[in-house]
Parts: structure tokens; C-alpha cells; sequence
């Protein structure tokens, strides 16, 4: 399983040209996409999620057409943005299994089993009758992940995940990451270099819409 992205552009009606003919494979496991505020990180993010479409190029993941294909992409894919939003007096369990029900498990063992399993993993189920309000920001975002990570998508996608993270909830985020399946393409976006030093052996620099450094195994630290 591999995402590859080929002469991929997007110029805004303002004239900001968010992408400049983007091109590189992402194999499986977890890939650091590095850049400032700005670089066309978050663009080329909501283009793979199928949120948004580019002026041209293409993306495959595996055998789908990601442009062409976008209902197929979505059953797969598990989405983390920079920013979202949760129902502040929804409890963590109750969200997340309402999510899973949106995700398809209709069925009410295997759901629960799901709910409870993916809670476990992220280090909520201690908390799992809280409401979302009081979570900490940390918090959010590992219930985050837990919604990303319904239906063992092949394609997970984090955007800028440990932004505004104090120091201890960001290792948290970031052990979590590190223990996601090896199987799936997971894409860390993010600014921060440390991130991608931490968890990422594949990675690429992308900087005022273009990729400018593609090493296929290496730290940003050789930079």
C-alpha cells in the first residue's frame, strides 16, 4: 500500500498558489510532512481527504483513483484536521459510538467492542463517561484519533497534531501515534520538527507550495 502524488496544484482565487506542482510517493507507515505555517501543508491534507479539489495532478492510494473515486477513499480513510470541533456536553463513549454507527457498524456487540477497544487504546477509557467540554486539549485530541481511527483506515491523516499541546499530553499524542498499524499510510503534517524527528523515518519538506526534500530514509536533522 502506497499514496502517490503526482503534479499536484491549487491556486486559490485570491492568486496564493497553495501548491506548485506537487510530486512524491508515500509508502506505508508513518510519513512526516514538514513545513512553516503557510507552506500548502494543510491544502494538500484536505485535497487527500477528498474535502477539496486541486486545479490538477493526480493521487492514487493502492489501485484507487483518489480524484475519481472519492465514496471508495472516504470508507478507508481516517481524518484528524488541525481543528475540530466536538459537542462539549456529548459524553466520550456516547460520541464515539454514535461516530461508529456513521462509520457503518450497525450491529450493537461488534460496535461496542469497537467503542471500547479504540477508547483503550487512545488512554480514555477511564474517562469515557465524561463529557467532551472538560476534556484537556490533549484529551481531544487522542479522541480524535479514536473517531480517525473507526474501520482501520488505510489511510490516516494527521494535520498539525500536537500544536498547543503542553509538554506532557504532547509524548502522550505522540506514543500514541507511534504504535499505529504499519500496514496503513499515516501522514504526520506538521511544523514542528521534533515531531517528525521523533516518529517518522520517511519524510518530506514542503515549503510555499512545493516539495523541496524527499529523502526516502533519513532525519530532519541531516537537513
Amino acid at each position: 500500500m502506497k499514496l502517490t502524488i503526482n503534479h499536484l496544484s491549487k491556486t486559490y482565487p485570491n492568486g496564493v498558489a497553495a501548491l506548485q506542482n506537487v510530486s512524491f510517493t508515500i509508502p506505508a507507515g508513518m510519513y512526516g510532512l514538514l513545513g512553516p505555517n503557510g507552506a500548502g501543508k494543510s491544502t494538500l491534507m484536505r485535497i487527500l481527504a477528498t474535502l477539496q479539489e486541486p486545479d490538477a495532478g493526480s493521487i492514487r492510494l493502492g489501485t484507487l483513483d483518489v480524484l475519481r473515486e472519492k465514496e471508495a477513499v472516504r470508507q478507508t480513510l481516517g481524518y484528524l484536521p488541525q481543528e475540530f470541533g466536538v459537542y462539549p456536553k456529548a459524553k466520550a463513549e456516547e460520541l464515539l459510538d454514535y461516530f461508529a454507527i456513521l462509520k457503518g457498524f450497525t450491529q450493537r456487540l461488534p460496535r461496542r467492542q469497537v467503542v471500547e477497544a479504540l477508547l483503550r487504546k487512545t488512554n480514555l477509557w477511564e474517562v469515557r463517561r465524561q463529557q467532551l467540554g472538560g476534556f484537556s486539549g490533549g484529551m481531544r485530541q487522542r479522541f480524535g484519533v479514536a473517531v480517525a481511527l473507526l474501520g482501520n483506515p488505510r489511510l490516516l491523516i494527521v494535520d498539525e497534531p500536537t500544536a498547543g499541546l503542553d509538554p506532557a499530553e504532547r509524548v502522550r499524542f505522540l506514543n500514541l501515534l507511534s504504535e499505529l498499524e504499519e500496514n496503513s499510510v499515516v501522514i504526520l503534517s506538521t511544523h514542528i520538527v521534533e515531531d517528525v524527528a521523533e516518529l517518522c523515518t520517511h519524510m518530506a519538506i514542503i515549503n510555499r507550495g512545493a516539495s523541496c526534500w524527499k529523502p526516502s530514509r533519513s532525519s530532519p536533522s541531516n537537513a
